[in-house]
C-alpha cells in the first residue's frame, strides 16, 4: 500500500488453499446502462477490509456521480474492520448474502479457497471484454501469479509484489531516548530498545503486537497458520516440515515469551484483534510491518506523527504477496459486467481511485501540484487502507515523496527473490476432515504462543502431539506428494 495519505501496511500473512470449481462469467441482464445512457444505474455492493469511516456516505456519494455518468453504474461501500472481516464475509457468502464486488487476498477470506469453494466467478472472459485496461496498467505479475488452477477469480491490487518485512519505530521516542536502530534487524537485536522504553514510559506498549502476529522465521508456508512449510533455502528438493518442530521456531518463541514475561508485550496481545487504538494514540514504541519504497512517509502521513523503519528482512516474492490484495466478483452478482466495468475504472483511473482512496479535495486534502497532496484536518475521517483499494500506483503523492516514486516501486518489485513455492497452490480435498481437525486444535494455542503469552518449552510439545493427533501427518504426506507432482511438471 502506499499513499497520498494514510495506510498502515499489514503485516500480511502466510498462505492459503482449498478445493474446487466455477468458471462462467454469468449474469447479463446489466449492459443496458452505459455513458450517456437514461436508463437508472446499476447498484453494485462492494464489501471491502477496512475500519469503517464516519465520512464514507459523503465520499460515495462523490463516486457515485462519477461512476454513474462514466459507467453506468453506482456503489454500496461496505466496510468490515480488519479483525471482522474473514469471519463476516464467510457467513454471509455462505448465506448468499446479496453481493458483487469484494475484497479477498491471501490473509484475509483466503483467496485461492474460496476460487475453488465456488464463491468467486472465474474472470477470463470478463478481463477480455469488460477489463482490458486493467491488463495495460497493472504488472503482468500479478495476474499470473495470482492464477487458480490456470484462471484469473480476482484482480490483484498494482502495489508491491515482494514482501519484505520491516521494524517500525515511533521516531518521537526513539529521539527523546536517544536510541539507534541501525543495528536492528532480528527480533533479539531490539531487546536493549525494549528494555529502556519498559523503563522510561510507563504508559508506551514497547513491542505493538495483536493476535494475528508470527514472528519472522525461515520458511515457505503451505497455507496461512498452518504448520506445513518448505525452508527458505530449500529450492531444490523442497521438503515439507513442521516448522513447529524446527530449532528455529522453538528458539524465536522463547524470546517472545521472555518479552512478554518482561512486560515488553502488552498482556492482551493474544486476545486483541488491533493495535489501531495505540496508533492513534501514539502509546507504542515499535511493530513489524510489510515495507515498500518510501512507506516511512505514507506511516507518518497517516498517524500524523514521525515513523521511520528499518529492514528486518529480505524482498521475497510469495504466493501470499502477489495476493495480498484483490478484488474479486462474487459467484452470485446480479451485474458481473458492470462489476468488471467498475474494477477497470478503479483500477485505470486516477480521479475515482484517489477519491475511493483519499477522499474529497478540500475537504480531506489539498493539492499542492497535479499529484501531490497534503491531508486536511478532515482526513481523520477518511482514512482508507491504500493497499486494499486497486491500483496504488495511481495514488498521489505525499509532500516528503520523490517525484520517481513508482519508478522505484518497480525497480523494488523486480529485485524480489522468488520464494520456493511460489507458483503451488496446495488442493486440499483429499484431507479436508483433517485440515478442519487441525484447525480446531491450533485455535487453542497459536495466538498465545506466538505473542509469547506462554511458555513455548511446555506448550510447544503438547501441540504438536494434539496436532498429529489430529492428522497432521496425513496432511503434510499429501502436501508432499502435490508438490512433487508440482516440482516435476515445472
Amino acid at each position: 500500500m502506499s499513499k497520498s495519505k494514510k495506510k498502515w501496511l499489514l503485516p500480511l500473512t502466510l498462505l492459503l488453499s482449498a478445493s474446487m470449481l466455477l468458471s462462467a462469467c454469468g449474469g447479463g441482464k446489466d449492459n443496458n446502462a452505459g455513458e450517456g445512457n437514461a436508463e437508472k444505474p446499476v447498484e453494485l455492493i462492494w464489501y471491502t477490509i477496512g475500519t469503517p469511516q464516519k465520512d464514507t456516505a459523503m465520499v460515495v456519494e462523490e463516486i457515485n456521480k462519477y461512476t454513474a455518468e462514466k459507467i453506468g453504474a453506482t456503489v454500496d461501500m461496505k466496510l468490515i474492520d480488519f479483525g471482522d472481516y474473514n469471519q463476516k464475509m464467510q457467513v454471509m457468502v455462505a448465506s448468499g448474502e446479496p453481493m458483487d464486488i469484494l475484497f479477498t487476498s491471501s490473509w484475509a477470506f483466503d483467496y485461492v479457497q474460496n476460487a475453488r469453494k465456488g464463491a468467486f466467478m472465474e474472470l477470463d472472459e470478463l478481463i477480455e471484454n469488460h477489463g482490458q485496461d486493467i491488463k495495460e496498467a497493472i504488472d503482468p505479475a500479478f495476474l499470473e501469479g495470482s492464477k487458480v488452477d490456470g484462471h484469473n477469480y480476482a484482480i490483484p491490487a498494482n502495489k508491491e509484489l515482494p514482501a519484505q518485512e520491516a521494524w517500525r519505530f515511533n521516531k518521537t521516542l526513539l529521539d527523546k531516548h536517544n536510541l539507534d536502530i541501525s543495528n536492528v534487524k532480528s527480533l533479539d537485536s531490539l531487546e536493549p530498545l525494549l528494555k529502556t522504553i519498559k523503563e522510561n514510559e510507563p504508559n508506551v506498549v514497547p513491542l505493538a503486537i495483536s493476535r494475528d502476529f508470527s514472528p519472522l522465521l525461515p520458511f515457505d508456508y503451505i497455507i496461512e497458520k498452518m504448520p506445513m512449510a518448505v525452508y527458505l533455502d530449500d529450492k531444490e528438493e523442497l521438503k515439507v516440515v513442521n516448522f513447529l518442530e524446527m530449532p528455529e521456531t522453538m528458539e524465536m518463541l522463547k524470546i517472545m515469551n521472555k518479552y512478554y514475561k518482561a512486560g515488553y508485550i502488552s498482556p492482551e496481545a493474544a486476545t486483541t484483534n488491533s493495535t489501531q487504538d495505540l496508533y492513534t494514540s501514539g502509546n507504542w514504541f515499535t511493530d513489524r510491518a510489510t515495507t515498500q519504497p518510501f512507506a516511512d512517509n505514507a506511516w507518518s502521513q497517516s498517524t500524523g506523527y514521525p515513523i521511520v523503519s528499518t529492514p528486518a528482512g529480505d524482498p521475497m516474492i510469495f504466493n501470499w504477496s502477489v495476493m495480498g490484495s484483490m478484488q474479486a466478483i462474487s459467484a452470485n452478482s446480479k451485474y458481473p459486467e458492470k462489476a468488471m466495468e467498475f474494477l477497470n475504472l478503479l483500477n485505470t483511473d486516477v480521479y475515482l481511485r484517489n477519491l475511493v482512496d483519499s477522499g474529497i479535495e478540500d475537504v480531506h486534502y489539498k493539492k499542492l501540484s497535479e499529484n501531490v497532496v497534503e491531508n486536511l484536518p478532515e482526513s481523520k475521517n477518511y482514512d482508507m487502507p491504500t493497499f486494499a483499494l486497486g491500483n496504488v500506483m495511481l495514488t498521489y503523492l505525499n509532500p516528503e515523496d520523490p517525484e520517481n516514486k513508482w519508478e522505484e516501486f518497480e525497480a523494488f518489485n523486480e529485485s524480489g527473490e522468488a520464494a520456493p513455492l511460489l507458483g503451488f497452490n496446495f488442493n486440499p480435498t483429499k484431507v479436508s476432515t483433517e485440515l478442519a481437525s487441525i484447525n480446531n486444535v491450533k485455535e487453542e494455542f497459536w495466538a498465545p504462543l506466538m505473542t509469547g503469552t506462554v511458555n513455548p518449552e511446555e506448550f510447544l510439545p503438547k501441540a504438536n502431539e494434539k496436532l498429529k493427533a489430529a492428522g497432521l501427518d496425513k496432511i503434510m504426506a499429501e502436501v508432499q506428494s502435490q508438490i512433487d507432482e508440482w516440482k516435476a511438471s515445472k
